[in-house]
């Protein structure tokens, strides 16, 4: 007999969450009703424009910011309700990455992954025997001595991974922690995070403006845009079926409405949901209907290997073709509509 799968578990439940600055001669509305679960063990991906009030809610997450109103709950309990004592212990369970590092530059890679220990009171045999785990774990360990000066900007990173690490967390907080790398690094990094999800069991929230990052790591996915939820559910179903502005701003994939974009021919609009990896659809097509295919547009690209995104074909002109087209792209699972010119 299958065992079932475990229930999924809220670890962060935002509810309602408001942010608003004053500024001289009025005020910003940085967050307005935020409502989110992150549930244990996800990686959750919140992506948006400049300006969307990404930095300002995954602040809010761990009190660096203080909301103007609404509930943040992480395991069942209010942090806008905490004391300082409280909101001390609540970060040791939810660390943060930031974009610039925020390394103590006059301190070696070793005292830098130990501050956090070092502000706790863990005796100093203790605290030297977890950096030692932490800069092996992120493969830093032969610059234990090393001043954040002399790294690059991926190892920098990856400094900063290690110190947020060494109080045990539950949550790990990720601010644009890749913009400001190289592709190649950003990979690096982006691997690293999913094996400390996956052999740590660490929830991560990544915060990022880089479709990449979100279509690489993140379970599910927040869009937001002028601090409001746009769109929230998977990675899988928000990139294919996206119906927000700001959605199809970030994805560049069509709308669901039919209406939202008009080709200069009559077309045929095809989805690719990530289930046909390998499989040559177009060369089938031709050799199974034997027409001609001309592709206006696509956009495909790869989430976790596997095709999503969209193609724009230019629809045949005799009608029982196009249906036998239709048919055909239809029985290979993918979806098809016809596009008016």
């Amino acid at each position: 007999m299958l065992e079932a799968a475990a229930p999924e578990t809220p670890l962060i439940e935002v509810r309602n969450l408001r942010k608003v600055y004053q500024v001289p001669g009025g005020e910003v509305v940085a967050l307005d009703g935020i409502d989110l679960t992150i549930n244990r063990g996800q990686i959750y991906g919140i992506i948006g424009m400049s300006g969307a009030g990404k930095s300002t809610l995954i602040r809010c997450l761990n009190r660096l910011d203080t909301p103007t109103d609404g509930q943040i709950l992480i395991d069942g309990q209010n942090i806008l309700a905490m004391n300082n004592k409280q909101l001390m212990t609540m970060r040791r369970k939810v660390s943060m990455i930031f974009q610039s590092f925020n390394l103590l530059m006059q301190k070696t890679v070793a005292r830098n992954v130990r501050y956090p220990l070092e502000i706790a009171g863990v005796p100093k045999a203790k605290a030297n025997e977890r950096v030692k785990e932490l800069l092996k774990l992120v493969g830093l360990e032969d610059k234990a001595d090393a001043y954040p000066i002399q790294l690059s900007g991926g190892q920098r990173q990856r400094v900063a991974i290690a110190r947020a690490l060494a109080s045990n967390p539950e949550v790990l907080l990720c601010d644009e922690a890749t913009s400001a790398l190289d592709p190649m690094t950003t990979q690096s990094i982006l691997a690293l995070l999913q094996e400390i999800n996956r052999e740590m069991g660490i929830t991560v929230v990544l915060i990022t403006h880089e479709m990449a990052v979100i279509r690489q790591i993140c379970n599910r996915v927040a869009i937001l845009d002028g601090g409001r939820i746009a769109e929230e559910g998977t990675v899988d179903d928000v990139f294919v079926h996206t119906r927000s502005a700001a959605g199809k701003r970030l994805f560049g994939i069509l709308s669901s409405d039919e209406e939202d974009t008009v080709a200069d021919v009559p077309a045929l609009r095809v989805v690719f949901d990530g289930g046909k990896e390998g499989m040559p659809i177009i060369a089938g097509l031709v050799k199974s209907c034997g027409v001609d295919v001309n592709i206006l547009s696509a956009d495909i690209k790869p989430i976790n290997g596997k095709p999503y995104g969209q193609m724009l074909i230019e629809s045949p002109d005799d009608p029982l073709v196009r249906l036998q087209v239709i048919q055909y792209l239809t029985e290979q699972g993918l979806t098809v509509k016809e596009v008016r010119s």
